[in-house]
């Protein structure tokens, strides 16, 4: 029995690790943004351009942001 939780234990761990190493780690952006450089790539590509992205509204405070 303790065998198999040992086995069991490290197949998990290296489930996790696995996990946790997926993806690209750089800055955010905004939806915003990335509409934005979306649009610039499509005219530095010459290719059909998407609709010009909205200003993003003012955000409104909240009592929690200076938790955050």
């Amino acid at each position: 029995m303790t065998g198999s939780r040992i086995l069991v234990t490290l197949a998990l761990l290296a489930a996790v690790v696995t996990v946790t190493a997926c993806g690209r780690k750089s800055g955010l952006d905004t939806p915003y943004e990335a509409a934005e450089q979306a649009r610039k790539d499509a005219e530095r590509e010459k290719q059909p351009l998407p609709p010009e992205p909205e200003k993003p509204v003012k955000d409104k405070k909240f009592i929690l942001d200076p938790l955050l």
